[in-house]
């Protein structure tokens, strides 16, 4: 994705932070998870992996009823989850 270093957990937390917040919005989430889901060359751990997949899609509408697919208790929840299984 750039010259940096794959994300940290603490980094790919406080995406879920931000969110839950209100500090960063849906799309600038995905857009920051999808360019590391897709980069090429990375072994993710599956934790990390399964997080950043969490991430990206964010954004995507619920349908005509609007609202977005994954609501913010399902965001909450993913962080919580994240908070968990990065304990064990």
């Amino acid at each position: 994705m750039d010259a940096g270093s794959p994300p940290t957990f603490d980094e790919i937390e406080d995406r879920f932070l931000g969110l839950v917040a209100g500090r960063l919005s849906r799309d600038e989430v995905d857009r920051w998870a999808a360019g590391w889901v897709l980069e090429d060359g990375i072994v993710w751990g599956d934790l990390e992996w399964w997080a950043l997949n969490c991430l990206y899609g964010i954004d995507l509408p619920a349908g005509e009823s609007g609202g977005y697919l994954h609501d913010d208790e399902q965001v909450r929840a993913w962080l919580a989850e994240l908070r968990q299984r990065r304990a064990m």
